[in-house]
C-alpha cells in the first residue's frame, strides 16, 4: 500500500487524468458511424488501457494473486497484442485484422488469467522450478509484442509519404514501445513482479505522457490523413447541372466574374514538372532500388518537399506504391505487345523495375485481378 502522504494524492490525480484522456479518445472513436480498422483497434486499446490503469492501482497490486484479479491482469497483457495490431493498421493501409489476430489476443488474455489465477499462487505455495520459469515467460510475452510493434513501425518508414503518420511512427517507437519495455523491466526488479508504489506512480506518469501525446496527434489529424479511406466507387458520368434560361438571368449575375484561384507556387510547379519529366521521359521508376531520398537528390530538392508534393498533389500515401503504378503500366503495355510475346514474364518484370517475380506477380494480380500470364493471353487473343 502507499505509505508516503503525497503518493496517494499523486496517484489519484494521475489516474484521473488518464481516465479522462482515455475516455475522450474512446468517445471520439465511438461516435464514428463506420469505424475503420485503425479506429476499431484504437477504441479497443483505449478501453483495454482503462482496465490496465485499474489493474495497476497499488491497492489492487498489493492483493495476493487470485481469480478475481486475474481478468484485470489478462486484459492488461492483451493490450500488448492490441497495440501491435494498432501499429500495423496505422503503418499499413492494406492491413486488416483477421481471426488469427483475435486468437492471439484471446490467448494472451487467457495466459495472463491462468498465470495470476492458478500458476503464480501455485508457485508461491511451493511449485517446481519449471512452473516459476513458465510464469516468468508469460509475464515477458508483452515485451515480445512490443518488439513486433517496433518492427512494424520501422518497416517501410522511408516509403511513407504521410508526414504526420511518419511523426507518429517515430513517437510510437520512442515512447509507446519504450514504455512497454520499461514497465517490464520495473516489474522484474521485484520477485513478485509487482510495481513498488514509487514505480507505480512513475509508470502511470509515463503512460499518461504517451496517451496524452497520442490523443493530441490523433485528434488534431484529419481522419483520412492517418488511415486510407474506402476505395472509391466506379466513376459515373455526372448529371448535367440545370441551366436557367438566359432571359431569367440578371445582368449583374451575367457580369459576375468567376472566383479567383490562388496563384500556383512557382517552386512547386517547377518541381512537379521535373518529377513528371523524370517519371514519364527518363523513366527513373525502372531502377529497382530507387528511393524517395534518391529521387529527391536527383531532382536537387529537399526530401520533405518531394514527399509533400507526391502526397498532397498526387494523392499518394506510399512511395513504393507510387513507383509500382508506373511499373505496372509499363508491364501491362509490354505484356499486351505481340512483338514482345516471346519474352518471359520475368524479363518484362525486371525491365519495368521490379526486383523479383514474386512481388511483381502479387502487385499485378492485386491491380488487374489477373496473373501476368492470363493477362498476356487475354490481350494477345483480343489482338
Amino acid at each position: 500500500m502507499l505509505t508516503d502522504p503525497w503518493l496517494p494524492l499523486l496517484d489519484a490525480a494521475l489516474r484521473g487524468a488518464m481516465f479522462a484522456c482515455l475516455g475522450l479518445l474512446a468517445a471520439n472513436l465511438a461516435r464514428l458511424p463506420q469505424r475503420r480498422p485503425l479506429e476499431q483497434l484504437g477504441l479497443a486499446l483505449a478501453l483495454g488501457l482503462c482496465v490496465q490503469v485499474l489493474a495497476a492501482w497499488p491497492p489492487v497490486e498489493a492483493t495476493p494473486p487470485s481469480w478475481w484479479r486475474a481478468p484485470l491482469v489478462g486484459v492488461s497483457m492483451g493490450n500488448s497484442v492490441l497495440f501491435w495490431l494498432w501499429v500495423r493498421s496505422l503503418c499499413d493501409d492494406h492491413f486488416r485484422p483477421a481471426v488469427r489476430h483475435g486468437g492471439a489476443w484471446a490467448a494472451m488474455v487467457a495466459a495472463g488469467v491462468l498465470n495470476i489465477g492458478w500458476l503464480l499462487p501455485w508457485c508461491v505455495g511451493g511449485a517446481p522450478d519449471w512452473a516459476w520459469t513458465l510464469s516468468q515467460i508469460i509475464f515477458a510475452l508483452p515485451m515480445l509484442f512490443a518488439l513486433l510493434a517496433v518492427a512494424a513501425a520501422l518497416m517501410h518508414w522511408r516509403d511513407d509519404l504521410v508526414e504526420r503518420r511518419r511523426w507518429l511512427r517515430s513517437f510510437i517507437v520512442a515512447a509507446g514501445c519504450g514504455y512497454t519495455l520499461l514497465q517490464g523491466w520495473l516489474r522484474r526488479l521485484r520477485p513478485d513482479n509487482r510495481l513498488a508504489p514509487e514505480a507505480a506512480a512513475l509508470d502511470l506518469a509515463l503512460l499518461l505522457c504517451v496517451v496524452a501525446a497520442a490523443c493530441w496527434l490523433l485528434l488534431r489529424a484529419h481522419r483520412d490523413e492517418l488511415t486510407a479511406g474506402p476505395a472509391p466507387a466506379a466513376l459515373l458520368p455526372a448529371a448535367p447541372l440545370p441551366v436557367a434560361p438566359l432571359a431569367d438571368a440578371t445582368p449583374a449575375a451575367q457580369a459576375e466574374p468567376p472566383a479567383a484561384l490562388p496563384p500556383p507556387d512557382a517552386a512547386e510547379e517547377r518541381l512537379a514538372a521535373a518529377l513528371h519529366h523524370a517519371m514519364a521521359e527518363q523513366r527513373v521508376y525502372k531502377e529497382p532500388d530507387l528511393s524517395v531520398a534518391g529521387l529527391a537528390a536527383r531532382l536537387q530538392v529537399p526530401e520533405y518537399r518531394l514527399r509533400r508534393l507526391i502526397n498532397q498533389r498526387l494523392g499518394q500515401r506510399n512511395f513504393s506504391a507510387y513507383l509500382n503504378q508506373h511499373r505496372l503500366a509499363e508491364a501491362q503495355a509490354a505484356l499486351a505487345d505481340p512483338a514482345r510475346s516471346h519474352l518471359p514474364v520475368l524479363t518484362l518484370a525486371l525491365e519495368a523495375g521490379f526486383g523479383s517475380i514474386g512481388p511483381f506477380n502479387r502487385a499485378f494480380k492485386a491491380h488487374t485481378g489477373l496473373t501476368p500470364t492470363d493477362f498476356r493471353r487475354q490481350k494477345l487473343a483480343d489482338s
